[in-house]
């Protein structure tokens, strides 16, 4: 041993006096006791300190600045009581799920205020039989709601967006599958006029439409045009959403699909868009929202009637939500009260076209519906009866010493 290595420090190893703790489990998803304790002491903490500053403490007033105040003193409260019994980890996880829970809790309660205060303001007409088989033809502004309705306006938004959905459907759906499909300059093309008309204003789509179908033409306002309108709104929602969910469909699925020699149109029809199914329902869904809504391009192309009118190629045609825009404007409380029972219909006859939409598209890849369910078992009959049929002509063929060569 030289002289150098004598004078290095000898490497020592600190003992351990026992076990090393390990991790705490922290349950995510189970309530206690003390998370409801501590709940209600932050909120009941928070009432009371923003009392003091709104009463005693500090001139503020207010009541957006009082829930405001409020919520920011519960989120401090909060944490601090769950920091007495918790860690530094559960306490940040604490207080995260309490401010993304409120939030939610925030944007909840702002939506059933909304509705809740339409259908208030519209019960008054909504109770009326009358106002969903009547026009507004003969119904002066100063009328009862025992007169006049909004069969019109009803008739109107379901055929002008029904055509425009039949044009927007299948060629934003077209235009999603190109994106999807044909990469190379001309999809980047197509993507970029799609998004450059998503963020196109609507009432651009309507002057279009006026310039093109009404001015150029010279018929006046009809139906089909605002349907055309309509569409041109719609189509790149559902184009650009729908390019979204293809996006999303596993890449073994195709390329099994083509090891298996089928081609590109059928690996597309049978394969990627069953799987995608869902979200092309939800695409459908918004661009439905985002045409349903609309008011200037239906005011621009479609005009507004007081009659009821379904033929959509000839004369003004009238909409839920140019109806309840005008009559909520009115000073008349009539008036308002059918511009509220209006947006309420409109509420519910949107509710019903999720729904349906929802319906016919919500199953999952290779879920059967009931029809097709009865053709797999028919087709599977029929297969077992030719079966059948050729097992007997093979027995009647082969006789005892003579067998019928097998290949």
């Amino acid at each position: 041993m030289t002289t150098l290595d004598k004078a290095r420090p000898r490497t020592t190893v600190p003992s351990r006096t026992g076990p090393r703790p390990g991790q705490q489990s922290r349950p995510l998803h189970t309530v206690r006791t003390s998370d409801l304790l501590a709940l209600a002491g932050a909120l009941a903490a928070a009432f009371g300190a923003t009392g003091l500053l709104w009463t005693q403490i500090a001139p503020f007033s207010g009541t957006l600045g009082y829930v405001v105040v409020t919520w920011c003193l519960f989120v401090l409260f909060y944490a601090a009581l769950v920091s007495f019994d918790e860690n530094r980890p559960t306490v940040r996880d604490r207080v995260a799920a309490v401010v993304a829970h409120s939030l939610a809790v925030l944007v909840v309660a702002a939506l059933a205020d909304v509705i809740g205060y339409t259908f208030f303001k519209g019960w008054d007409a909504l109770v009326h039989l009358n106002f969903y088989t009547q026009d507004v033809r003969t119904t002066g502004p100063l009328d009862p709601l025992t007169k006049g309705g909004v069969i019109h306006a009803i008739a109107g938004t379901l055929i002008e967006v029904g055509i425009a959905m039949a044009i927007a459907v299948p060629l934003g759906l077209l235009a999603a599958v190109f994106m999807h499909e044909v990469p190379g300059p001309l999809a980047r093309f197509v993507r970029t006029v799609i998004d450059a008309m998503t963020a196109m204003p609507d009432v651009l789509a309507g002057l279009f439409i006026y310039a093109t179908l009404i001015l150029s033409l010279g018929r006046g306002y009809f139906g089909f045009a605002a349907s055309c309108a309509l569409a041109i709104t719609a189509l790149p929602i559902v184009a650009r959403a729908g390019s979204v969910v293809l996006r999303l469909v596993p890449g073994g699925l195709t390329e099994a699909s083509y090891a298996l020699g089928a081609g590109q149109r059928r690996t597309v029809w049978h394969v990627t868009l069953p799987t995608a199914r869902s979200g092309l329902a939800t695409a459908v869904i918004l661009g439905t929202a985002r045409a349903i809504g609309e008011t200037s391009p239906v005011l621009l192309t479609a005009g507004s009637t007081f009659h009821l009118n379904v033929n959509p190629l000839s004369g003004p045609m009238m909409s839920l939500p140019l109806f309840a825009y005008q009559s909520v404007n009115s000073p008349f409380e009539f008036e308002k009260a059918r511009g509220f029972g209006a947006a309420t219909t409109l509420l519910a006859l949107v509710v019903a076209l999720f729904a349906i939409a929802r319906f016919i598209g919500g199953r999952g890849p290779g879920v059967l519906t009931t029809r097709q369910q009865r053709r797999v078992a028919a087709s599977s009959r029929r297969d077992l009866a030719r079966y059948a049929q050729h097992r007997a002509a093979y027995t009647a063929v082969e006789a005892p010493g003579y067998p019928l060569e097998k290949p």
